[in-house]
């Protein structure tokens, strides 16, 4: 054998041995890339070739997939990947098929959704209640079928699919026949030296396992959004993204806390994968005018939605779960850093806050109320903690409730390892015992969750008011769980299913809906809220978090917020002036980070803007509260991109470092050091929410108010304000003042009360120089109209 030779190999023939995940070398916490499968030369290709049967009635069917392999062309010194047939080699011949026949369904679900599926195998798979899913989907009977020259049609008041027989095609339309997108095939490669690999799937020579590679093709000025908290520019034509849950460390690169496997386009629909595997979607990153959907599952589960992004908000968490309304108190101030370590700093802090008159609700005490700093052990550090009882109850008294961090791996050196341990409590690898060095909670064990959450009851019992669900990004890969999954499919699912653990408790012990999560999966929405991990203290992180919250909206999560003026370092004042307007106009509001944190550690002046900035929230905590009732209602997100509000304005589909709180009030953070910046302004009219200024649709150039952030509002909105209050147990609801901008001859609002969650529109209509209240009286609230 010559000797350059064996290195090459002694790697194919070790490749040949290793486990399904560990093909790709990569650090532990890295994501995974799905696409490096879809280039390797061991595996067997299989493209969609035609449908080989089909029952119009159930449509249902089976498609033929041609056998292929993929091998190098050279041509003028330059190497490409090209696919060729390839003759099926499998022995014993008759009893493997050479272009495998297997199902193809399309269900429809409602005139906005249907869920197409397809098997790579031919065995069913057996039922499995997804976590990811708050219902069975049902059955809408509104489609009508059609016969075609080459295949079969459906039809609903919204849209179209079209399905072609030879060559295989789905081809997705509009209401009124516009082409949205349509699945790759052989014959769209004719017109291009570039050679796209059509929709297909693939059986890995390393283990025979299967993964399927839906494609679809993008058009001109087409724009992708969605796929989770994603801190990369908010259109994700051109981007590759890995929709594997890491810890990112932060809000600055291309990896993700909380990946979604969703996306909506500008054109008018939107696509859920119903899958745990990894997934890495390719958004016209490789080749501009394909959408290569990269899954590392077995069978493909597809839902697609069409319409604007409203009614694909609304379709597409009708099947994976709208957000459950937190309380009332969770969207005040949150005031924390890391950490406090004593019940004495609990009492300081909560006197600091009613001294300096900032409004405040929630304490919360991070890694330090252990004996052991990062060591959980479920109780208040006996010799920092003399009454933690008294504590909880006395600052409850004066309004502020408690939130408690902690998290789900147990060192060697914790308490609690040995018995997680021996009652197999803890994820485990192939031989039975531990992946890492640390134990990890499995939560598809039901002994697991019930042992969890006894240790969360007892503190939740003793009044506390929230559990911080910290990391959740690291459940074993090469784990194996007791769903009797290994990690491929549940590493993923871990978020969601501790989300799930942690809500399930703290509303069994306090009926709320509350945790404070940093990780998170599809369904994760339903337990409200996430926050956006930990940002540098840098401009650029501000505007990257930015970016996450808007992603992470357009992925079907109303409730969300980031730690203000970042995490790791103390914030620069300046920074932290800047930012603060961003984390009050945001559903929840915490300041979080490296000490100092408590603005009167600054200056006086900074204890002043940081009160302005609270009481701003505080006063418009009717609007706030409205609005949040009215996004879990309708799947939409606080944190608002303009294009949610204005899909027909081709302006509001570009920005990325401005939005919508709610639904009237524009914010456009200042990003550096700036007294003003450019805006632009969709829609209409815009009323300075600080100096009452008007600006017209379009480019504005804005100079911040008193407030350092540019805050507007729609003309005709009418905002709720409430008067001024140090905790928000202490709102007057029975007063609410209705703010009218702009001249319009009626003005529209919500209002909601916490005494009973009863969303009501408010109308008013101008008679003369006033206002006056058409609908929306509410029996026992005085509306003051100004």
């Amino acid at each position: 054998m010559k000797k350059h030779l064996f290195p090459a190999l002694l790697l194919l023939a070790c490749s040949c041995v290793q486990p399904l995940v560990a093909q790709q070398k990569r650090l532990l916490g890295d994501p995974v890339d799905m696409s490096l499968d879809f280039k390797d030369f061991h595996n067997t290709f299989f493209f969609a070739d035609k449908l080989a049967s089909f029952d119009p009635a159930t449509a249902k069917g089976k498609i033929s997939w041609k056998r292929s392999s993929i091998y190098t062309r050279q041509a003028f010194d330059v190497n490409t990947i090209l696919p060729q047939d390839l003759k099926m080699l499998d022995f014993p011949g008759e009893a493997y098929q050479q272009n495998p026949e297997l199902s193809f369904t399309v269900d429809f679900i409602t005139p906005r959704t249907l869920r197409i599926r397809m098997l790579t195998t031919p065995v069913e798979p057996k039922p499995f209640d997804s976590p990811m899913l708050v219902k069975e989907p049902g059955k809408d009977n509104s489609w009508k079928y059609a016969k075609t020259k080459n295949g079969y049609s459906y039809t609903s008041a919204s849209g179209k699919l079209l399905i072609e027989e030879n060559p295989f095609r789905i081809v997705l339309m509009d209401a009124k026949g516009n082409r949205l997108t349509d699945t790759w095939r052989w014959k769209d490669n004719d017109s291009s030296q570039v050679k796209i690999l059509p929709f297909n799937f693939i059986k890995k020579g390393v283990d025979n396992s299967r993964e399927i590679n839906p494609v679809f093709s993008l058009s001109p000025n087409e724009k992708i959004f969605g796929c989770g908290e994603s801190f990369t520019k908010l259109d994700k034509r051109g981007q590759k993204v890995n929709l594997f849950v890491t810890d990112p460390q932060g809000p600055e690169t291309d990896q993700m806390y909380k990946p979604i496997p969703f996306f909506m386009s500008n054109r008018g629909y939107g696509m859920f994968m119903h899958t745990s595997a990894p997934v890495t979607c390719d958004f016209g990153n490789t080749y501009v005018g394909a959408n290569k959907l990269f899954m590392g599952d077995e069978a493909l589960d597809l839902f697609i939605f069409v319409g604007e992004p409203k009614d694909i908000l609304n379709e597409y968490t009708e099947i994976t779960g709208k957000a459950q309304m937190p309380p009332l108190w969770s969207f005040g101030t949150w005031m924390s850093r890391i950490t406090y370590f004593e019940q004495k700093e609990g009492y300081e802090v909560a006197a600091k806050l009613r001294e300096n008159k900032i409004p405040a609700d929630v304490i919360h005490f991070d890694t330090g109320w252990f004996e052991t700093d990062w060591q959980c052990d479920y109780k208040f550090a006996p010799s920092r903690f003399s009454d933690p009882q008294k504590m909880i109850s006395d600052l409850k008294k004066d309004g502020f409730h408690i939130s408690l961090w902690q998290l789900t791996y147990f060192t060697p050196k914790n308490k609690f390892f040995p018995e997680i341990i021996d009652k197999n409590l803890n994820v485990k690898n192939s031989k039975g015992e531990m992946p890492y060095e640390d134990a990890v909670l499995d939560f598809s064990n039901t002994n697991t969750v019930k042992w969890y959450q006894d240790k969360l009851a007892g503190l939740l019992k003793m009044g506390v008011g929230a559990i911080k669900v910290d990391f959740g990004e690291a459940a074993p890969l090469e784990g194996v769980y007791a769903s009797g999954r290994g990690g491929w499919y549940e590493h993923n699912l871990y978020p969601l299913r501790y989300n799930k653990a942690v809500a399930e408790v703290t509303k069994a012990t306090n009926n709320e809906n509350i945790i404070w999560a940093r990780s998170a999966w599809a369904g994760s929405q339903r337990y409200p809220l996430h926050w956006g991990g930990d940002a540098a203290n840098k401009d650029i992180a501000m505007e990257s978090e930015l970016r996450g919250g808007l992603s992470f909206g357009l992925s079907g999560f109303s409730f969300w917020s980031h730690d203000i003026g970042g995490f790791v370092q103390s914030s620069p004042e300046a920074l932290y002036r800047r930012w603060l307007p961003f984390g009050f106009l945001t559903s929840h509001s915490r300041a979080h980070g490296a000490p100092p944190k408590e603005p009167w550690l600054y200056n006086p002046g900074f204890v002043k803007a940081f009160r302005e900035a609270a009481e701003m929230k505080y006063k418009l905590m009717p609007y706030v509260y409205a609005q949040a009732k009215n996004c879990t209602e309708k799947g939409l997100p606080m944190v608002r991109a303009l294009f949610v509000e204005f899909p027909n304005d081709p302006g509001a589909w570009t920005v990325d470092d401005a939005y919508l709180f709610g639904s009237d009030i524009y914010v456009a953070p200042l990003m550096e050091n700036t007294k003003g910046r450019q805006v632009y302004l969709p829609g209409g009219k815009w009323i300075d929410y600080q100096t009452g200024k008007t600006y017209d649709r379009g480019w504005n150039d804005i100079e911040a108010g008193a407030i350092p952030c540019i805050i507007l509002v729609r003309d005709g909105a009418v905002i709720p304000h409430a008067k001024l209050a140090q905790s928000t147990d202490k709102i007057d609801w029975s007063t609410i003042d209705l703010k009218v901008y702009g001249n319009q001859q009626t003005a529209k609002g919500l209002i909601c009360l916490p005494t009973d969650n009863i969303l009501v529109s408010l109308v008013l209509n101008k008679k003369g120089d006033s206002y006056q209240v058409e609908k929306g009286a509410i029996a026992g609230v005085k509306y003051q109209v100004k």
